[in-house]
């Protein structure tokens, strides 16, 4: 009984410890099958949304409107004759302060070639472009156009006050870059610059309008600029500046630039005044300007104090004589003009502007400032090439 009683102990012991055992691999497998189960939940769930890529600026697309563009825009090149002194002192200061202009040993003819850009405004063969790429005592002007024909251009005018030249080649049919009207351009508006720089026919550049009305800058006597920040260089001189819809907004015409090449700073002159000054040129051969028969200039700090007037804003009347019809009318040298049929004068340019854009015959109310009073004058406005006649 006793060894009975102890096999019988030694059974429910071994079949305890079976239990214990099998519960703890049981709990192990369990333990560790936690982890591959977790991982392949998501199997079972929708899948994840794929990854957003973060997304890329693009600028704005100009292929259509350069491609439409550039069809309108051809290379000019202008075979001038420049008479030049065959003195080899012509040049030393010392020989002209002494001998004047005169030369001895007279002169000699020497050709110059002058390169540019011109933009086809009329499909009969009218090209608009920079008058000092025309250049004076032309000989031969080719006009070579985007499809590789090359054919002669005859000058049909110039205007030098605006740097302005109409062209006109025998062809029919031609592209045509259409008119944009350059008073409503922003600056910081997209605009497109098209020539030939350094011969290279047909180039493109894109910038802004960095400021527009740029007066004072030295490039022609009548200046109202639209200044952008698209490369010209060399070349450009007579290409198009076209806005974003690929409309005609200026005729490139100037850089600033201190090394001769592309600073970021340009000129243009703006279509409408370029359209006006064709215009005039088809119709008359030149552009009918107004005038007036008295000369002014800007006013210093020292003018204005002598004068009285409050600041240097307005051009200060310096020349006339006594009997020209503005003296007749009232008005006075030292007299400073500050305001133009009612509009604001800041400086002499803007005044001359003012002037030519008036039509012969017609008269203007001058708001004038002397000895500290305002007064008001009407002054008549004259053909400006009679007054240039009149002055030689």
């Amino acid at each position: 009984m006793r060894r009975f009683f102890l096999s019988l102990v030694l059974v429910a012991a071994g079949v305890a410890g079976g239990f214990v055992l099998t519960g703890r691999m049981a709990t192990m497998s369990d333990s560790r099958a936690q982890p591959a189960a977790a991982a392949a939940a998501p199997a079972s769930a929708s899948p994840p949304a794929p990854a957003q890529t973060p997304a890329v600026a693009v600028g704005p697309d100009f292929t259509r409107v350069a491609a439409a563009a550039v069809q309108g825009v051809a290379n000019i090149s202008s075979l001038q004759v420049v008479r030049t002194p065959s003195s080899p002192f012509a040049n030393d200061p010392f020989f002209r302060y002494f001998f004047g202009d005169d030369d001895a040993f007279g002169s000699r003819d020497r050709r110059s070639l002058s390169l540019g850009s011109g933009v086809v405004v009329s499909a009969d063969g009218y090209i608009v472009t920079n008058n000092h790429v025309v250049g004076e005592n032309v000989r031969e002007i080719t006009v070579s156009l985007p499809d590789k024909r090359e054919v002669k251009g005859q000058v049909v005018g110039t205007d030098p006050a605006t740097d302005i030249a109409l062209l006109k080649i025998a062809l029919k049919n031609l592209p045509v870059v259409p008119w944009g009207d350059s008073s409503q351009l922003k600056v910081g508006e997209w605009v497109l610059a098209i020539g030939s720089p350094f011969q290279l026919n047909q180039t493109v550049t894109a910038g802004i309008v960095s400021a527009t009305g740029r007066q004072n800058v030295g490039i022609a006597d009548y200046e109202d600029f639209i200044q952008t920040d698209a490369a010209i260089n060399p070349g450009n001189s007579g290409g198009a500046l076209i806005n974003s819809r690929g409309e005609l907004v200026g005729i490139n015409t100037a850089i600033f630039s201190q090394s001769g090449g592309y600073q970021g700073v340009g000129f243009a002159v703006p279509s409408n005044l370029a359209r006006h000054v064709i215009e005039d040129l088809r119709k008359y051969g030149e552009v009918q300007r107004g005038a007036v028969d008295f000369r002014v200039d800007s006013l210093t700090p020292e003018l204005a104090e002598q004068v009285g007037a409050a600041s240097t804003q307005g051009a200060i009347v310096t020349r006339m004589v006594r009997n020209s019809a503005s003296y007749a009318a009232g008005l006075r040298p030292g007299d400073v003009i500050v305001k133009y049929n009612g509009k604001a004068i800041a400086d002499p340019g803007q005044l001359n502007r003012f002037v030519a854009d008036e039509k012969a015959g017609t008269t203007a109310a001058l708001t004038i400032v002397r000895e500290g009073r305002e007064l008001e004058v009407k002054v008549p406005i004259v053909s400006a090439s009679a007054a240039v006649r009149r002055r030689r």
